[in-house]
């Protein structure tokens, strides 16, 4: 009947009020350009574990033991989480997180990584600075340390992770890593590095420019997850 077993596709679980907030967040949007996207600087942190999920090999009848076609696992595997930002115009530095990230750690980051990222990427130029709804990133210290900052916040709507090209960032970022075979953290952090500096601007200003076709998606599903 054409039917396919398949893996389903894991999207955020939305309810009903966060997908009537992005319906009216992409309506809100709709009109924006792609030289105003290119304004934004998008952010979000990522975890990488060691190891190349998913990975597959060629092997013939009788091998699935053979040493050379098995996969090594690892009871509590190692994973360093890191935060990033992108702009139409490329990357800016990777900040390796090393404890969990509350307010203070997030203004933290902000200051000696969100700041240089616009810097590099902006100069002396204006721009909006969009993160999510994630516990530090709202808290009313953080609201006060970017109005203290002169920093200007995109209105953001929850659990939105394909409304963020720097998603795709990360998807790039791991790929890469599949084909690395690091033995500890600091080979994982330094393979995650070679990884983010391989992006080209070129690659974020299409995703920059992928911003009004996320919101007309949105749009048309009245809110659900879409296929960004």
């Amino acid at each position: 009947m054409g039917y396919n077993s398949r893996v389903p596709v894991v999207k955020p679980l939305l309810n009903s009020r966060q997908r009537k907030k992005r319906l009216t967040w992409a309506m809100e949007k709709k009109h924006r350009t792609v030289a105003e996207w290119s304004k934004v600087l998008f952010s979000d942190e990522s975890k990488c574990s060691f190891g190349s999920q998913g990975a597959r090999g060629w092997r013939k009848a009788g091998e699935e033991q053979n040493p050379s076609c098995l996969k090594s696992s690892v009871k509590f595997p190692q994973s360093v989480m890191v935060w990033g930002a992108m702009s139409a115009a490329g990357v800016g530095p990777l900040c390796f997180i090393k404890s969990r990230v509350n307010a203070a750690v997030y203004q933290e980051i902000l200051e000696h990584y969100m700041l240089p990222s616009a810097e590099k990427l902006y100069g002396d130029e204006d721009f909006i600075f969009q993160h999510d709804l994630a516990p530090a990133h709202s808290a009313k210290t953080t609201s006060n340390w970017c109005t203290d900052h002169g920093i200007t916040d995109l209105d953001w709507p929850a659990n939105s992770p394909d409304l963020n090209p720097i998603e795709n960032l990360w998807g790039i970022v791991k790929k890469k890593l599949k084909d690395t075979r690091p033995n500890n953290a600091n080979e994982l952090k330094a393979a995650i590095e070679a990884s983010w500096a391989s992006i080209k601007p070129e690659q974020c200003h299409r995703l920059i420019a992928s911003m009004p076709r996320r919101i007309d998606a949105v749009i048309r599903a009245k809110g659900f997850p879409t296929k960004y």
